[in-house]
């Protein structure tokens, strides 16, 4: 294993975050704080509890997971489009470092990011509602494995797209539907039978009821089921990075 090739590629993009600091770190954590004000100030004085715990309380999971989902992938995306973008991929690709090392660097950058990203709005989510963290290990473990996994998604859409256009079609028009409709926001226990079947439907679903159940040991899918679904994500963007590599697909372009 190269491992200064892979500190090469991670110091790389981690340095390209402090040098943005204000786009990749705190235009999220003030997005997420003016939803903690609406939804968790103003309407969640007004909303009944859920399995017991406040509804300020009970979003706080959710939102974290909007912000880890959109930005994992936003910024594996963009690492690896880059320097396709800009013709330095080719530098890279001959380099003694193998297609692992390079999804390791990258990946390995845009998780961290995520992770960072997802501490800061709990820290600040404490400034706006009172929650509790039941299951802290297991709140890390999904805090971990959600960043890496929608990291390597990340990845591929940053080889797939061939614009800067496509960089945001995934996240923007699929997976932040995808979250709000996921159970961010209620538990789809509150939905209608039909709503609640077609719900099962949405893979954000299982990530968002497995990290809200280390907080409050509640949720509306089985936590052993949650992390099933995780897993099996995981390792189906892995086998598409390794055809990606295989192939050469736009991995050049």
């Amino acid at each position: 294993m190269n491992w200064h090739a892979i500190h090469a590629i991670y110091h790389f993009e981690m340095a390209r975050t402090w040098r943005t600091l204000a786009q990749s770190i705190a235009s999220p954590v003030i997005s997420t704080s003016l939803y903690f004000i609406v939804f968790g100030s103003a309407i969640g004085s007004r909303m009944q509890t859920i399995d017991g715990v406040s509804y300020g309380a009970y979003i706080v999971p959710g939102l974290v997971m909007l912000s880890i989902l959109t930005q994992s992938i936003s910024n594996a995306s963009f690492g690896i489009y880059m320097p396709r973008f800009s013709g330095t991929i080719y530098e890279i690709l001959s380099a003694p470092i193998s297609a692992m090392e390079i999804v390791i660097g990258f990946v390995g950058a845009a998780a961290s990011k995520s992770i960072i990203l997802g501490v800061l709005i709990l820290a600040t989510a404490r400034l706006f509602v009172d929650y509790s963290i039941a299951q802290p290990l297991w709140m890390i473990a999904f805090l971990v494995l959600t960043s890496v996994t929608f990291s390597l998604l990340g990845f591929i859409i940053g080889v797939w797209a061939d614009g800067f256009e496509k960089l945001q079609v995934v996240p923007l028009l699929i997976i932040t539907p995808l979250t709000f409709l996921g159970g961010s926001f209620y538990s789809i226990n509150m939905l209608p039978p039909l709503w609640q079947t077609v719900s099962l439907f949405n893979p954000v679903l299982y990530l968002v009821s497995g990290f809200r159940w280390s907080f409050y040991e509640a949720s509306d899918i089985g936590v052993g089921i949650s992390l099933g679904v995780t897993f099996g994500f995981m390792i189906a963007c892995l086998l598409v990075i390794g055809w990606i590599f295989r192939t050469g697909y736009r991995i050049k372009s």
